[in-house]
């Protein structure tokens, strides 16, 4: 998969980032500190990741992509505070006004508290990943390192050196202390205004459309479809090209050089190379009736590739003999992997009797052709073929002095061959291997006089020790679990997987006698991808549990209040509503990317909510703000700023990612971004309305604070009287 799609998904998020941080700030110091904290973070991610052991890949630089607008997050809010705190204190009578290096102190530690734990949150939800195993753990822990480790470079970078550059480049700006606030500020304000008092004033306008939305998206979650994993845009092929055992190395070549054909005749191909039959020792050893082809293939503007594998699919149904199933390089091996076959889903049948397993192979077979979205539907080939089959003379053995084992060593000896030496050509060593003839030149009256050495130096010929007799029998015999079995394999395309599994299931359960008569002690097992989905959404599910009551008890500590806790976590069925909208954007098909994609969300959305009540808090417990309502209102539009400032950050850039899901190395993240995205949308919108109307609602006055002796002191010390000539 292309490393260069993913970069360039990267650098593009990072421009939207950079639009949307000077747009809102209108600063060119106040966005050069915020945007530093950018290639902070990512470089302290890649060296992190080196120190792992880890390499710059298509799934490290996803991570990046998808963190690089929450990397700006955290200096968002610091620097968005320190500018908004600079200006008051600027309008403010001469003799009223503060030192800048205390109005930054104290608007620093203001929302000091409110970063690390919206940050901790994001950081918490990011945990299921690394408890994942198999394939998807292989794939999403990279993905998963990148984020978390750029991310909590952002945080230090945040509690340190934000503040320390704002002290240095703000404190004498003119453009600061003498301007207004941005003119997108002021109009995004002026609206705001408008919808917030009358949702305050009547909080059920906006709360019954927000439940029926979030009802509108759970009743969507039962018919969204079911992956694993997104399928890929490699570019190339795997094809399995299988016709019956016992066909010839001629015939079998003849017949992959008819795919070969079929290939080269479409435009869109660049290149095959076959591969017909396995060694015998090989790990997936295979015989000459078997070929696989590597194929190359660039699809023009406006091609599709379910069109392009369709009509290859069309045209290979008319090679006669030759069963062919199209994959992917990857995708291939990691079906390979899952179930031990080359497809996406794989029907096992168990029992004893071969012949009987052919015969349900068959029905089930069958089953399988009518359901849609099922193609390169194919039978484990176990077909019988002639054999020899050497039964020893235990009397006559003995007899002679000999045992069981030395006959069939010499017979082994004589046919496989055995290493005697080793040739020397050159630099290169090959074995000298000594056996009977040529393998396909032995029949049955040379294995019958085949000479065995008897402990008394005598040669007798095995037909003296043993009888010889030709006869049929099964090419190969699969076993699971000791258990012998069958297989009826299918790849799915134009349908989710489980959808297809679920109707298969179905079909064969209701016309298949699998269990029943004399078919009562086999039984079927669905192994493939949707049954590594099935596994990892259980995990993530009780993962993604136990992540909410963590939320739950880090904001309950951070409030000292399981009221405000609550409110806060009402964006998590918020950014649901989106996240649902995401996910049929991208297909309607729930993967393990688009769970990871909600998770993540949920640590995002949160972040909005703590920002928002924590500033309401502030406003009673340290401004002295006593009207309750009027805290609601004056923290929510002061808060208005860095929320959509934040939310667009990390929203716009998920942007390249997003519409960029069929490009190759892009496969995973689009579906993790779409959610991201979509969610972001609607809990920050509902956010900034049904937050509000909430607390104002449901919630409690926070009780106000005793002053900080401290703070006050240290805003009459002489030494910060000279910190503005910095």
């Amino acid at each position: 998969m292309s490393v260069h799609n993913v970069e360039e998904a990267l650098r593009d998020g990072g421009i939207l980032v950079v639009v949307i941080v000077l747009l809102f700030l209108a600063n060119i110091r106040a966005s050069l500190i915020t945007l530093l904290a950018i290639p902070l973070s990512l470089v302290t991610a890649v060296l992190v990741l080196k120190a792992f052991g880890s390499t710059i890949n298509t799934m490290t630089l996803g991570g990046m992509a998808i963190a690089i607008g929450d990397l700006v997050d955290d200096a968002i809010i610091d620097v968005e505070n320190i500018v908004r705190r600079l200006r008051e204190n600027a309008q403010l009578p001469e003799e009223r006004r503060q030192n800048s290096l205390a109005v930054i102190y104290h608007a620093s530690v203001e929302v000091r508290s409110s970063v690390v734990f919206a940050t901790l949150i994001i950081l918490l939800v990011f945990l299921p990943i690394f408890f994942l195993g198999g394939v998807e753990g292989r794939l999403l822990m990279p993905l998963g390192l990148a984020y978390v480790v750029s991310l909590t470079a952002s945080l230090v970078v945040s509690l340190t050196l934000t503040p320390a550059l704002c002290s240095l480049l703000l404190t004498k700006s003119r453009g600061i202390l003498a301007g207004r606030e941005p003119w997108v500020v002021r109009v995004l304000k002026r609206i705001y205004a408008v919808v917030l008092g009358p949702t305050l004033r009547h909080p059920w306008v906006v709360i019954l459309p927000s439940l029926v939305l979030l009802i509108a998206a759970g009743a969507a979650i039962p018919y969204m479809g079911r992956a694993f994993l997104p399928e890929f845009n490699e570019g190339a092929l795997t094809l399995s090209a299988v016709t019956l055992p016992g066909t010839s190395l001629q015939q079998s070549d003849e017949l992959g050089r008819a795919v070969e054909r079929v290939l080269l005749g479409h435009e869109e191909v660049t290149g095959v190379a076959r591969r017909t039959g396995r060694a015998e020792l090989s790990e997936h050893a295979q015989g000459v009736e078997a070929a696989e082809l590597d194929v190359t293939f660039k699809l023009p503007r406006g091609r599709g590739k379910d069109e392009f594998l369709n009509e290859l699919r069309g045209e290979f149904s008319l090679i006669p003999g030759m069963n062919v199933v199209i994959g992917q390089p990857i995708s291939h091996r990691i079906d390979h992997m899952l179930s031990g076959t080359r497809a996406n889903v794989a029907v096992k049948i168990f029992g004893d009797d071969l012949y009987k397993l052919r015969t349900l192979a068959e029905d089930v077979r069958r089953q399988m052709q009518g359901v849609p979205g099922v193609v390169d539907l194919s039978t484990e080939q176990q077909v019988d073929i002639p054999v020899m089959k050497v039964r020893f003379d235990r009397d006559a053995i003995a007899r002679h002095g000999l045992s069981v084992k030395e006959v069939s060593d010499a017979v082994d000896t004589a046919f496989r061959g055995q290493t005697v030496s080793q040739v020397l050509e050159g630099r290169y060593a090959f074995d000298m291997v000594v056996r009977v003839g040529e393998p396909g030149n032995v029949d049955a009256e040379a294995i019958s006089n085949l000479p065995v050495d008897t402990p008394g130096g005598a040669k007798l010929p095995l037909k003296a020790l043993a009888r010889i007799e030709v006869s049929t029998g099964p090419n190969q015999i699969s076993r699971e679990s000791v258990q012998r079995k069958i297989v009826v394999m299918c790849n799915v395309s134009g349908r989710d997987l489980k959808g297809v599994v679920e109707e298969i299931r179905a079909k064969v359960a209701d016309k298949v006698p699998l269990g029943r008569d004399q078919y009562r002690d086999y039984y079927v097992e669905y192994g493939g991808q949707f049954e590594s989905a099935e596994e990892t959404t259980r995990l993530l599910t009780v993962l993604s549990v136990a992540v909410i009551v963590g939320i739950g008890v880090l904001l309950s500590v951070a409030f000292g209040s399981t009221r405000d806790a609550l409110l806060i976590m009402v964006n998590l069925p918020l950014a649901l509503i989106g996240g649902v909208v995401g996910v049929y954007l991208s297909g309607g098909v729930l993967s393990v990317a688009s769970l990871i994609g909600f998770i993540t969300l949920f640590g995002l959305a949160t972040r909005n909510g703590i920002m928002l009540v924590s500033h309401i808090r502030h406003l009673q417990q340290a401004e002295g703000a006593t009207n309750f309502a009027e805290a609601v209102y004056l923290g929510a539009m002061e808060r208005l700023a860095p929320i959509l400032m934040t939310a667009l950050t990390a929203g716009l850039a998920l942007v390249p990612l997003a519409i960029g899901g069929d490009k190759p190395g892009n496969e995973i993240q689009a579906p993790m971004a779409l959610v991201i995205l979509c969610g972001l949308l609607t809990s920050t919108a509902l956010n900034m309305l049904v937050v509000p109307a909430l607390y104002l609602k449901f919630g409690r006055p926070a009780p106000p604070l005793a002053a900080d002796e401290d703070l006050l002191a240290l805003r009459e010390q002489p030494a910060l009287a000279g910190g503005g000539a910095h």
